[in-house]
């Protein structure tokens, strides 16, 4: 039917008790309530975490099957270290990223756009391809990344639901630009790997995390960790290589 929105398709998860899952970025904020919801779900699950004291303090207060692990996703060696010392992982959702701040094309630098990219994208890209040969391992392999809905071209090109069109066009070009590129990484990662996998991306909404610090808005994380939890559990026979809000609906590009 015409401007019916697309919602993902209910089902049963594929998964048994004991799955691995993990989740980069996840001593704060969203990762950290995604990874407590994985455990609820009978997971194993590994924190990642650029300060390993952090992550080993979250995972501490996640409890049992909470497992902290060293990982920059900036740095090469701290990802074939973590890739190495993970041995199984069934869920890989990319959660870690930075906002530099910044303003349009006329008041950002470079470095901030660098920056933004090294860790948004590049980092995104490096720790997928680390962990594809574990990943291609598992009966049901997911990736999740998690994206931003100011990333969408069609939502940033006129009035959305999602945010203030007026105030915001044009802005943001480091952090929104580079959550444009991770929404077509998760597209041709998915028409890469085929349907054994499901790759999908998730616009989590504006949360009250460390990426929006001092911003007085911003809902509960763990509304958004909802939304990542459903991309984490999709059965086999549902859609890939799409962006997805945390209500789960469907995002246009």
């Amino acid at each position: 039917m015409a401007g019916e929105v697309e919602r993902l398709p209910e089902g049963a998860s594929p998964f048994a008790t004991g799955a691995v899952g993990l989740v980069t970025g996840a001593n704060s904020g969203i990762g950290f309530a995604i990874a407590q919801q994985l455990l609820g779900h009978g997971f194993s699950v590994w924190i990642g975490a650029r300060n390993l004291e952090r992550g080993q303090r979250a995972a501490e207060a996640l409890g049992e099957g909470a497992h902290a692990v060293q990982l920059d996703v900036t740095d090469a060696d701290s990802i074939a270290a973590a890739a190495e010392h993970i041995g199984e992982l069934d869920i890989l959702i990319n959660n870690a990223g930075i906002n530099p701040g910044g303003e349009d094309i006329v008041g950002t630098p470079l470095e901030q756009l660098r920056r933004a990219y090294e860790t948004n994208v590049f980092g995104l890209i490096a720790v997928t391809q680390a962990f594809l040969p574990t990943l291609r391992r598992s009966p049901h392999p997911r990736i999740v990344n998690i994206s931003s809905g100011t990333g969408s071209l069609e939502w940033t090109s006129g009035p959305n639901p999602q945010f203030d069109w007026e105030r915001v066009q044009g802005g943001g070009l480091a952090y929104r630009s580079s959550k444009t590129a991770v929404n077509a990484v998760t597209l041709l990662t998915a028409q890469a790997l085929g349907d054994h996998f499901k790759v999908n991306a998730l616009a989590p909404g504006l949360r009250a995390t460390n990426l929006i610090a001092g911003m007085s808005v911003g809902g509960d994380p763990a509304e958004a960790a909802v939304g990542a939890i459903r991309l984490a559990l999709l059965p086999d026979d549902a859609p890939t290589g799409a962006l997805w809000s945390w209500d789960g609906t469907r995002v246009p590009w």
